[in-house]
């Protein structure tokens, strides 16, 4: 009968062990995505030097990460505003409201607005206005996996391009007049 109790004791001990175990290792599994970058002001006015080394930090910029599933559709969308060093820093949870696991290839980030007046025009630089696929992760780590990019342009307004295409002449065929 001791024998009995010890074997069960044992086998107990061995039980919560590989529980703990078990659970040690799905705790392992990445959890959270996090995205973060820097938003910066590049001035096209300025000689060649200060345009591509002077560029300054945009501090209250916004940043977005919009995810899809496999059938297109939205299922996660968040944002951040940079802080005065124009840094952006999202953690997105890897699992959404209903359990999903997001697929980190389906989400991309991108440059939504700028609250500098004097530089508030987005540029595709980095893919700052059309968008950045997360690819490549810079750091996977425990429950983290990470993502840095950009940095982001915004550029002044004397620097955007002017609308050429001039849609009143065009005959419907492709053909201008």
């Amino acid at each position: 009968m001791v024998m009995l109790k010890y074997a069960v004791i044992v086998l107990m001990i061995v039980m919560g062990c590989i529980h703990n175990t078990a659970e040690a290792y799905v705790s392992e599994e990445p959890e959270d995505i996090r995205v973060d970058g820097k938003v910066l002001c590049q001035d096209c006015t300025q000689g060649w030097n200060a345009w591509i080394h002077g560029a300054r930090p945009i501090k209250g910029g916004k940043v977005s990460v919009t995810c899809m599933d496999e059938r297109s559709r939205v299922v996660y969308y968040g944002s951040d505003l940079t802080d005065e060093m124009g840094q952006f820093d999202l953690t997105i949870n890897k699992f959404t409201i209903h359990g999903k696991e997001l697929k980190a290839k389906l989400c991309s980030v991108r440059l939504v607005s700028s609250p500098d007046a004097t530089c508030n025009i987005l540029t595709d630089f980095a893919g700052g206005s059309s968008g950045v696929k997360l690819q490549r992760p810079s750091l996977v780590y425990r429950n983290l996996v990470k993502y840095t990019l950009g940095p982001f342009y915004f550029t002044t307004p004397m620097c955007e391009e002017p609308d050429t295409h001039d849609e009143s002449q065009d005959d419907g065929q492709g053909h201008n007049y």
